[in-house]
């Protein structure tokens, strides 16, 4: 399970990074803490299904996009 965490936080933060937007303006389209994207993105955190689907939108990416 850490290791899943782990993966889905690499690319988060590569795909966010690709896309330029900082984890302040993620944070905000998400309506969550900046400290939540950052712990998602170091695999402290599992986001919901929900909250996952959002992310992907906000990036343009499928969820699969997300998980691989």
């Amino acid at each position: 399970m850490k290791d899943d965490a782990k993966k889905l936080g690499e690319n988060l933060k590569k795909l966010r990074v690709k896309k330029d937007i900082s984890q302040i303006e993620l944070a905000r389209i998400l309506g969550v803490d900046r400290s939540f994207v950052s712990n998602v993105e170091n695999g402290k955190n599992n986001p919901t299904l929900s909250t996952l689907r959002k992310i992907a939108s906000a990036l343009g990416v499928s969820t699969s996009e997300l998980l691989k």
